[in-house]
């Protein structure tokens, strides 16, 4: 035999939140409301969108391939396996002021760096200075955890091991005789990156913390060496590595390589022609991919880019169109408000 329970042992406590009498606010979306609302979405929208689009035209940018596929190119010699430490001379001119701060992207295309196994190809703990991960490298680096001999490779995994290493120098033509643009590449990258997330071991000299270690497989030089010039630059926070291991999301994308923004080319690259020379170390035709380089400038908004301008005037204009399809339906049919 059941026990029935009685009513009052179930029934929810007699206050204002639990028998749901607190005050509440419901807008009643009426046409006179719903109408005007959309038309004033719409034209914010379509107002921002122009604003965007006609901004993002405005901003400059010169993208050369420098691959190498076709005979005709001035890298053609460089892009063959057999050939190393090659250098090649790419030609360009401008036609007006390219207005600075000027940057200097490498691009690449048909390029994954989003592959998953990819990604987890590294050992954070390592990269943040732990010299114990040094001589025992996470599982997830392999097969560039150990190289051959059996020691352990700093750093670890894929994505260091195919660090980009092509480099540049770009040279201004003058009177027939080539003046070198200044490129600067210090705080190119992330904030968080150099300050947070990658830390050197603290050992000095930065050399001794990797003794009993080996190079990345297809680095020419050490971590500790990757710059010559400026030993600050050097391990974990070497700013090209740590632009690098931020991984792009797309297959086709650019990363920064340096500013143009001292001397004589503070305001911007003057018209005129120009000589890139470039050293050619980083192979893309096993995997049908492609090199670029990219000058741009920016605005307010940022980078070129025109998806987000038409975006927005796509939504605005569908908003005003929205607007004048109920307004058409509410005038032909009257609907009472109490319906």
């Amino acid at each position: 035999m059941v026990k029935e329970v009685p009513e009052s042992e179930n029934r929810p406590d007699n206050t204002a939140f639990t028998q749901q009498r607190l005050p509440a606010w419901q807008p009643i979306l009426s046409a006179g409301i719903v109408i005007p609302m959309f038309v004033l979405i719409g034209l914010a929208f379509i107002g921002i969108g122009v604003a965007l689009f006609v901004t993002s035209r405005s901003i400059q940018v010169l993208e050369i391939d420098y691959t190498g596929v076709e005979p005709e190119s001035p890298c053609f010699r460089c892009s063959s396996s057999d050939v190393n430490n090659c250098k090649c001379n790419l030609a360009f001119s401008i036609d007006v002021l390219f207005q600075g701060p000027v940057f200097f992207y490498y691009g690449l295309k048909n390029y994954f760096q989003n592959y998953r196994n990819y990604g987890a190809s590294k050992d954070a703990k390592q990269l943040s200075g732990d010299v114990d991960k040094f001589t025992d490298p996470a599982v997830e680096c392999a097969p560039y955890r150990f190289d051959s001999s059996g020691k352990p490779i700093v750093p670890c995994g894929s994505i260091a091991n195919s660090l980009f290493n092509d480099t540049f120098k770009l040279y201004q033509i003058v009177n027939g005789a080539r003046k070198e643009v200044p490129l600067d590449g210090k705080g190119i990258a992330w904030w968080t990156d150099y300050n947070v997330k990658y830390r050197n071991p603290s050992i000095t000299p930065l050399r001794n913390a990797f003794n009993g270690t080996v190079k990345p497989v297809n680095w020419p030089r050490p971590a500790y060496e990757l710059d010559t010039t400026d030993p600050a630059n050097n391990g974990f926070i070497n700013q090209d590595f740590l632009v690098w291991m931020r991984r792009a999301a797309l297959p086709n994308f650019r990363k920064l390589y340096r500013r143009i923004t001292e001397g004589d080319y503070s305001e911007g690259l003057p018209a005129g022609n120009y000589t890139l020379e470039i050293s050619y170390n980083y192979p893309v035709l096993k995997f049908d991919g492609r090199k670029t380089v990219v000058f741009s400038n920016v605005s307010w908004m940022g980078g070129k880019n025109e998806f987000l301008g038409i975006a927005y005037l796509v939504i605005g204009s569908l908003c005003v169109v929205m607007s004048i399809v109920m307004l058409i339906v509410y005038a032909k049919f009257k609907f009472p408000d109490e319906d």
